[in-house]
């Protein structure tokens, strides 16, 4: 009796035991993400790709699913119990780091079996005049004329794009990079998807280099460099990122720099900038010690030279965001966690001055201009409300513009004599404030969707527009008259983020962000 009593006892606590996630994801996810949660047709399910969606929003993603994915519902199918217990098991950070190597990254590419490059634009529209724009609510683009503002195209994008999209120098193809590290090529004249490969578990951004042929990849995780031809997206070049002492480090950003021929690297845990070439006949970059730079003479350690050569440049503390002058000679760096800035000169390889930036400031969404004979730049700051305004020629501060809450990004374009802030967080958020580049006075502040976030600002080719986004679900892209600030169009968009226009970016007009 005391047996049949003890095996009821068991029973009873096996039925009352708590769901099994992994069990769960093992039956219903793993077919689609992976056994390793590391991705198949669908997202990486790790903590370092989910990013912000966890917890309750999270839950309602495997409970509602995703439109306009493959991504289905499970309400009908997992209890409430079910659901929170297997967002807590692909919330838990993976027992071991996982390796991406370039066999893995090679095995992934996937071209579109079914593309056919059009020998001319498929469209009558102005291929220069066309604007992207990303949608985050269902993973999808939509391709603008920006003459008449209709839709040529709306593609599907990897999951959580992430960095902004990077054009060809011909404007004729864009790529694409999600937070999972999947980088796709479309060609924006054929109006179709080329391919896509994997390059990266957890990445942060992409970059073009000067020429056009490479497309390098900064990523979390692993941490790596990882550069891929632009032609067919095969691995051109893997580069291990660790430090002088051995420190590995993740890579915070990678950004071009076509008048150095190079890409510049933000390296997250350890006080380096990384430079690497894009030029074959680059270098050779020392290391280590050089005991005679005279022809034949040369004793150096660790020498790099040619194409993807390393250079190496310290720093007194890790930089996090990047800003460049005109030219790229000086670079302007913080880290998120500090108050101040920091001027880089690439040429000679040293800081050479210090910027007063607190509050967080968003160099990468920083923009420049020439005001009174000097070139300035602006800076918005996501922790206060308020804007720097730097002389680069001394690096003083000019000016410290009041805004009604903080903002995360700066646009405006040469043809106009104002830039656009929004305000993304606070009480005020969703509105945004036009200021005179000449007076640095807020001349309007508009409310376009009262309560809602209302963010990124993108400029038409010609400047006389400004596309602004309602970044909600049920959003919108508003199109404004750059000049009397009336709105012209409103496009219905899926939480639409950001927009790029293809002149803007391939010509770096002013204004806008590199």
């Amino acid at each position: 009796m005391i047996r049949l009593i003890a095996s009821f006892s068991l029973l009873a606590s096996a039925a009352l035991a708590a769901p099994d996630g992994a069990t769960i994801y093992a039956d219903l996810c793993s077919s689609c993400h992976a056994q390793t949660r590391l991705g198949g047709t669908g997202p990486a399910l790790i903590p370092e790709s989910l990013g912000r969606l966890k917890g309750d929003k999270l839950e309602a993603v495997i409970a509602e699913g995703r439109a306009m994915t493959q991504m289905p519902a499970f309400k009908a199918t997992l209890t409430p119990g079910e659901i929170a217990a297997v967002a807590s098991y692909v919330s838990a950070p993976l027992a071991e780091a996982p390796l991406w190597t370039e066999a893995e990254i090679a095995a992934s590419r996937d071209l579109n079996p079914g593309y056919s490059p059009a020998t001319a634009p498929v469209f009558a529209a102005d291929p220069m005049n066309i604007t992207l724009v990303v949608e985050t609510g269902d993973s999808h683009i939509s391709v603008l004329d920006g003459d008449t503002f209709e839709v040529l195209d709306r593609f599907e994008t990897p999951f959580a794009v992430h960095g902004g999209p990077k054009f060809s120098p011909d404007g004729r193809y864009v790529f694409v990079m999600s937070r999972d590290g999947w980088v796709q090529k479309y060609d924006i004249w054929s109006l179709q998807e080329v391919g896509r490969v994997r390059a990266g578990l957890n990445s942060r951004n992409i970059a073009m280099s000067h020429d056009g042929k490479w497309i390098a990849v900064a990523n979390y995780l692993p941490m790596t460099l990882t550069i891929l031809s632009t032609g067919d997206l095969s691995v051109a070049k893997v580069i291990e990122v660790t430090g002088r002492k051995g420190t590995p480090s993740r890579v915070s950003a990678v950004y071009q720099a076509p008048d150095r021929e190079s890409f510049i690297l933000a390296l997250k845990d350890v006080p380096e900038i990384w430079e690497v070439a894009t030029d074959p006949d680059a270098g050779p970059y020392h290391d280590g010690f050089v005991h005679s730079h005279e022809a034949g003479m040369e004793e150096s350690l660790a020498a790099e030279k040619g194409l993807f050569a390393r250079r190496r440049i310290d720093v007194s503390a890790p930089l996090d965001d990047f800003f460049f002058d005109h030219g790229y000679r000086n670079l302007i760096g913080a880290n998120r966690e500090g108050e101040t800035g920091v001027v880089v000169n690439l040429d000679v390889g040293r800081e050479i001055a210090d910027l007063p930036l607190p509050g967080m400031p968003h160099l990468g969404s920083g923009i420049s201009w020439m005001r009174d004979g000097r070139r300035v730049m602006a800076v918005p700051h996501l922790n206060e409300g308020r804007i720097s305004v730097i002389d680069m020629t001394d690096w003083s501060l000019v000016k410290t513009i009041e805004t009604s809450g903080p903002g995360f990004f700066l646009r405006s374009h040469d043809g106009s004599p104002y830039f656009w802030a929004d305000v993304f967080t606070g009480p005020n958020k969703g509105q945004m404030h036009i200021i005179d580049k000449e007076t640095l006075e807020v001349v309007k502040v508009l409310t376009p969707e009262p309560g809602k976030t209302v963010a990124h600002t993108e400029f038409t080719k010609d400047g006389r527009h400004a596309l602004v986004s309602v970044w909600e679900q049920d959003g919108a892209v508003i199109v404004f008259d750059a000049t009397t600030f009336e709105e012209v169009r409103r496009l219905p968009m899926v939480k639409p983020s950001g927009k790029y226009n293809v002149w803007n970016k391939i010509t770096f007009e002013d204004g806008t962000s590199h």
